[in-house]
């Protein structure tokens, strides 16, 4: 999913204030995945997936995924989120310390430039359709309401794989499945009463 950083340094009194900004676009395609079967899938966020979560939760914002370097929360002010309808922009104010110094000079040279996030689709959260792409069917996954315990800066900005969207797949599989078989009996049907 593409993402956009920024980095603002301003000076308040003696001491400086460092911010990230970034973004995470919804409705923009995450690269080609597969499940444990090996289906391919690609995933779209929908607009307002996290609205419901961000009214009543806590996200923290983490370096690369790690949950013992908290770069800011949204608990604290430190994390700020906001939901438009083209995407999710936050803005993070980086903490005085060593992750906080590493993550300022790594996205500053450009070796860090992603930004990936944790979520769980809630239940019914998802919806599954078929697309095509270069002569190639393959499965999207549209995640409409989720939560988002956290947002990390990283260089390896990816999707988690887990037994949710496996699941999910499976039941959407089985249901195209059994509305395949049901047409084919009333065709049948169809044919014998003619």
């Amino acid at each position: 999913m593409p993402a956009i950083l920024e980095i603002r340094e301003t000076m308040e009194g003696e001491t400086s204030k460092r911010t990230i900004i970034g973004s995470i676009k919804y409705d923009s395609e995450s690269h080609v995945m597969q499940d444990w079967y090996g289906d391919e899938f690609v995933e779209v966020i929908a607009p307002g997936a996290f609205a419901e979560f961000m009214r009543e939760n806590n996200t923290v914002s983490l370096w690369c995924h790690r949950t013992d370097q908290i770069l800011g929360n949204t608990r604290s002010g430190t994390l700020k989120l906001f939901d438009g309808q083209s995407e999710l922009r936050f803005e993070l104010d980086l903490p005085n310390s060593s992750w906080g110094n590493d993550a300022y000079e790594s996205i500053d040279r450009g070796d860090v430039d992603g930004v990936s996030f944790g979520f769980n689709v809630r239940t019914n959260g998802d919806r599954w359709s078929k697309i095509e792409r270069d002569g190639k069917t393959l499965y999207k996954r549209t995640v409409l309401l989720a939560t988002l315990p956290e947002i990390s800066m990283t260089p390896f900005a990816a999707y988690p794989e887990n037994e949710v969207s496996v699941r999910s797949l499976e039941e959407f599989k089985a249901e195209e499945k059994r509305a395949a078989d049901q047409f084919e009996k009333e065709k049948i049907l169809l044919e014998l009463e003619l």
